[in-house]
């Protein structure tokens, strides 16, 4: 497997990378960011979903992608759903 970088953030300036992938053998999105705070995952994890049991999984987490990300998220979106992965 190789993924395909798709883009990091802009403003990272070399300290921290978020950065999202698409996997081209599953058009997975592969997503690197900011873990996010407590408050953020407790909140998550109390949202009640109908036919979710409550809570984060152990084997998930809750990231934070930086808003100014989202054309980057949008793109990686776009690359998996039109099969553009090689």
């Amino acid at each position: 497997m190789t993924l395909r970088f798709i883009g990091i953030d802009p403003n990272t300036g070399g300290n921290g990378s978020p950065t999202i992938w698409v996997d081209p053998d599953t058009a997975d999105l592969v997503i690197q960011s900011w873990r996010a705070d407590v408050k953020t995952e407790k909140e998550c994890a109390e949202f009640e979903i109908p036919g979710h049991v409550t809570g984060v999984p152990e084997h998930e987490t809750v990231i934070r992608i930086p808003a100014h990300m989202v054309p980057i998220l949008r793109e990686a979106c776009d690359v998996a759903e039109r099969g553009e992965l090689r």
